[in-house]
Order: C-alpha cells, then sequence, then structure tokens
C-alpha cells in the first residue's frame, strides 16, 4: 500500500517541474503609488526644483540652485526624476532621484547611473513654468 502513495507523490513532483515559463509569468504585477508620488506629477518647475533640492539635501548632498527637472519615468516601484543642479564654485551635476511609494527618496550621481541597471537620466517631462522665482 505504501508504494503506490511513494508513486503519486513522485508523479505529482514531477509534473509540478514541468511546468512552462509561461505559466508562471502569468501574474499580474500592481504597482503602488504614494500620494507623494502623485503630487510630484502636479508641480510647476518653480515648486519641483524645491522638492527634488530638498530630497538632494536630505540624502546629504548639495544644490545649489536647479535650472532642469523633470520625470524621466518609472523604475519597478519607483517614479525616477532627474535635477540639474549648478553651484557657485565647481561643475554642475546631474542627480536621478527615485520617489517611492512609502513616501521616501533616494538619490544618485547621473554620472553613476551607466551600467548600473538603472534608466538613464534623461528627462521624458518636463513640468511647466520657469525653475526661477519670478521677478
Amino acid at each position: 500500500m505504501r508504494r503506490p502513495s511513494i508513486a503519486l507523490v513522485a508523479a505529482l513532483f514531477l509534473a509540478a517541474c514541468n511546468e512552462s515559463p509561461s505559466q508562471q509569468s502569468n501574474m499580474t504585477s500592481i504597482r503602488v503609488q504614494s500620494q507623494e508620488q502623485i503630487q510630484l506629477h502636479q508641480l510647476d518647475a518653480f515648486n519641483l526644483a524645491i522638492g527634488l533640492k530638498r530630497a538632494i539635501y536630505d540624502a546629504g548632498y548639495t544644490c545649489k540652485r536647479v535650472t532642469d527637472a523633470g520625470f524621466v519615468g518609472p523604475w519597478k516601484n519607483l517614479d525616477m526624476w532627474m535635477a540639474h543642479c549648478v553651484y557657485d564654485k565647481g561643475s554642475p551635476r546631474d542627480w536621478a532621484i527615485f520617489a517611492g511609494p512609502d513616501g521616501g527618496a533616494q538619490v544618485r550621481d547621473c554620472k553613476d547611473v551607466p551600467g548600473s541597471g538603472l534608466p538613464d537620466c534623461v528627462i521624458k517631462q518636463r513640468p511647466k513654468g520657469s525653475f526661477t522665482l519670478p521677478k
């Protein structure tokens, strides 16, 4: 009596191993977005510059003035933004800012992005308005 049950279990294991990859990849992906991620898309250029500059400072970096910025695209469950920062002294820097569904942000120097598997720091959508305060 024990042999048929062992054979049955072995057959079930073999059947489970024989699933094709297309059957396993039929999973539905769900993208979770935070209110902060949604709000970033609604900001004008001046306020987006403030928000991205704050994320850069919170990550321990500096940015004297944002002269260009915009949405790069989604990456996994993050929204990728790019900010072009200029300084009184030194070369300008491009920063990649990843806004997450938890309201947090991760910041990377765009020069470190190539070859990392992250999207290139190329702005696909710019906000309306100017990055400088109107006089």
